[in-house]
């Protein structure tokens, strides 16, 4: 009786997926290739590369050994069929949205969203002839609404920059299924960890692996990862031959990877959003410990929550951990290890915006900075900071609140978090 092939469990493949233990020196851990290119075994080999026959290094632009790892790693980790790095998370939406789409198309995307998403799919996609729908996520009506002819993708967080709505995968998906439009979902506040969006129906699945994936602060990178199961044949931007590639039918090609190949090959390779090895390297070592660091980050979240919601001088909090939070249910249903670790607050005040500063700078062991998913817990003003580009309408699409605070919970002990809240909302 043949042995079935084990499927190893998501910490197991945390640390080994996509690496064996280099042949030559061999090294454990994996090896940082600083280097920007590859030699050639001979003309024809070269030759082979070029034109995709083969598969092998070129150029670090396009591909690097390092990089490979971190790919396969968090393909494996979100169950998806393969995975392209690139420089930020910003360059993975430019990349994603440049492969999918060509000038007159629309994305229907969800309006919580994180505020330089809304101003690149705004302002930026603009200049490349495409249209973005901006909808209030929580009702799949204003989804069907938003289609028309040209719509080519829906677009959404996991986890919506700031105010912590949960996306209805069933909802979304069906609607997307019903009208042949692939589902692209930044994962980044919840990790596949907390949640796999392929899992729910996502077509593509979007990383800032800047934050919780590298989970230190010290690296920024983006990652795209495709679930393989979406039909391009219809398509043209994937199945028509490609003018930029000798004419080369990237679906018909590759089949399953070929979004992915055309990712890689053409729009990474032109735009030159390209992450770099020691980057790469330094998200791999965030990937081996991320269930761990989750498990805290979510469990003292929680517990701060949970203390503001209580407090005196706090008029809201927006967690879906919290059972009265009106996104209870559909956390416990596609994220049941918990709603992450990013969420944002109201402080009881005749001037809200004032407040805020007050509170900001009462901190101790908060850092105030732009940033999220850090082992360090950290603080910000979205109104000021991260979403100040956006008109006042905008904001309140978004659902950002002018006194909005909002908060990364790191890793520290839970109780001098709480101390040093509190002492800052006593200030002000």
């Amino acid at each position: 009786m043949a042995q079935e092939k084990r499927k190893f469990g998501f910490d197991t493949r945390m640390l080994h997926a996509g690496h064996v233990p280099d042949a030559v020196t061999g090294a454990r851990s994996v090896p940082i290739y600083q280097t920007t290119s590859y030699v050639f075994n001979d003309p024809d080999h070269a030759a082979q590369l070029f034109e995709l026959k083969q598969y092998g290094n070129i150029y670090t632009r396009i591909n690097n050994p390092t990089t490979a790892v971190f790919e396969e790693r968090i393909a494996s980790l979100e169950n998806g069929t393969g995975a392209l790095a690139c420089a930020s998370g910003m360059s993975a939406q430019l990349i994603t949205m440049m492969t999918l789409l060509q000038p007159g198309d629309e994305i229907v995307a969800s309006s919580h969203l994180y505020g330089g998403t809304i101003t690149q799919f705004t302002h930026t996609f603009k200049k490349l002839g495409l249209t973005c729908h901006f909808v209030d996520p929580t009702h799949i009506d204003n989804w069907a609404a938003a289609i028309t002819p040209q719509t080519r993708a829906f677009y959404a967080e996991t986890i919506g920059n700031p105010k912590g709505t949960i996306l209805d995968f069933a909802a979304v998906t069906d609607l997307a299924n019903a009208h042949n439009i692939p589902l692209i979902v930044d994962n980044t506040f919840a990790t596949p960890y907390l949640c796999r969006p392929i899992d729910f129906g996502a077509t593509i699945t979007l990383h800032s692996a800047t934050k919780f994936i590298g989970g230190h602060g010290n690296s920024i990178g983006g990652v795209i990862i495709d679930s393989g199961q979406f039909d391009f044949s219809q398509f043209a931007t994937i199945a028509d031959p490609s003018p930029a590639y000798h004419n080369l039918k990237f679906y018909e090609t590759f089949g399953h990877y070929g979004f992915l190949m055309k990712a890689r090959t053409e729009t990474l390779r032109d735009t030159g959003s390209s992450i770099s090895p020691f980057n790469a390297f330094l998200l791999i070592q965030g990937l081996e410990t991320l269930s761990v660091r989750m498990d805290r980050h979510v469990a003292n979240a929680q517990k701060i929550a949970e203390f503001l919601d209580q407090h005196d001088n706090v008029a809201w909090v927006s967690y879906a951990g919290l059972p009265d939070n009106p996104h209870h249910d559909l956390a416990k249903k596609y994220l049941p290890k918990g709603p992450g670790a990013i969420f944002t607050f109201g402080i009881k005040a005749d001037n809200p915006r004032q407040a805020g500063k007050e509170f900001i700078e009462s901190l101790h062991l908060f850092s105030h900075l732009a940033n999220v998913g850090d082992a360090r817990s950290l603080v910000i003003h979205p109104g000021s900071t991260t979403h100040q580009q956006l008109s006042d309408a905008e904001l309140t699409a978004a659902g950002v609140d002018p006194g909005m605070i909002r908060l990364s919970i790191g890793m520290e002990t839970v109780e001098d978090l709480i101390w040093d809240l509190d002492q800052a909302l006593q200030a002000i």
